[in-house]
């Protein structure tokens, strides 16, 4: 059995949930979020086949799945959107991602789904400009904001101006050995979690201070990665000014990286 659902955020109308314990077995830890407002819900990067059910029926706990209208996905990564072809049959979702992916996530529809007739997958793509949009859900709007070649080309992250959360997907993941989703408390402590990850996964130190710019502006409460702890108070700026000042990506790149290791070797002998 998974654990309840954390709630981010609470008023009579809005809620924002989190649901960090769904992934068994040899995947990844993976964190999916829900939006509720006026109920009307929103999944944001609900994962694939690992997570569905369980997801689904903490979903039901909460709403019906009918009223869900929108699946938002960060990126075309399977952990964020393998499950798309549960989640077209089983609501009447509108799926929200980049432009450069909208045109290849009906791949992962199979092809007896995309041929019914009352299935337009066309229709049920959002495709998202390099600019972002506002997305109205109930009586809020969320806020398609460009993240881009963090780490996908074409990236998006989440904020909610209501509860002011941020949902950046991979940036600021942390990789962690047990469930303990508390917000970080000891940035320096945390930090070793991250690293790695982020110097590879995330292109250019340019790419990830350019957009911890347009995050200082923007009243962040936290920010909630899809993989480890989230961050808030004095530790959203902490990380803003350490991903800021990262060497990563191609910034880390030589010849040796380029280097065929097994044509040298043949060479060799």
């Amino acid at each position: 059995m998974f654990n309840s659902a954390i709630t981010l955020y609470e008023d009579q109308q809005h809620k924002c949930l989190m649901f960090s314990d769904l992934v068994k077995g040899s995947g990844i830890q993976a964190n999916q979020f829900m939006i509720i407002d006026h109920g009307r819900a929103a999944m944001i990067d609900p994962g694939g086949d690992l997570t569905f059910a369980a997801l689904s029926v903490a979903l039901a706990k909460q709403t019906s799945l009918d009223c869900v209208d929108y699946i938002l996905a960060s990126h075309q990564d399977p952990d964020i959107i393998a499950s798309l072809p549960k989640w077209i049959i089983k609501t009447p979702a509108k799926v929200v991602t980049s432009r450069l992916w909208s045109r290849f996530l009906p791949h992962l529809v199979p092809g007896y789904f995309a041929a019914q007739d009352d299935l337009d997958l066309d229709a049920r793509m959002v495709a998202l400009p390099d600019t972002g949009d506002v997305i109205r859900l109930g009586e809020c709007d969320i806020v398609a904001v460009p993240a881009h070649f963090l780490h996908s080309v074409g990236n998006f992250q989440f904020y909610d101006p209501i509860s002011r959360i941020l949902f950046s997907g991979d940036m600021g993941a942390s990789l962690i050995d047990d469930n303990d989703m508390t917000a970080v408390d000891d940035f320096a402590t945390h930090m070793p979690s991250m690293l790695g990850f982020h110097r590879r996964y995330m292109t250019s130190n340019r790419a990830c201070r350019l957009w911890a710019n347009m995050v200082r502006s923007l009243n962040v409460s936290m920010i909630v990665p899809q993989h480890g702890k989230p961050f808030k108070g004095a530790q959203i700026n902490q990380f803003l000014d350490w991903i800021s000042q990262l060497d990563c990506g191609v910034d880390l790149l030589t010849e040796d990286s380029y280097r065929p290791v097994g044509m040298l070797q043949r060479q060799a002998i």
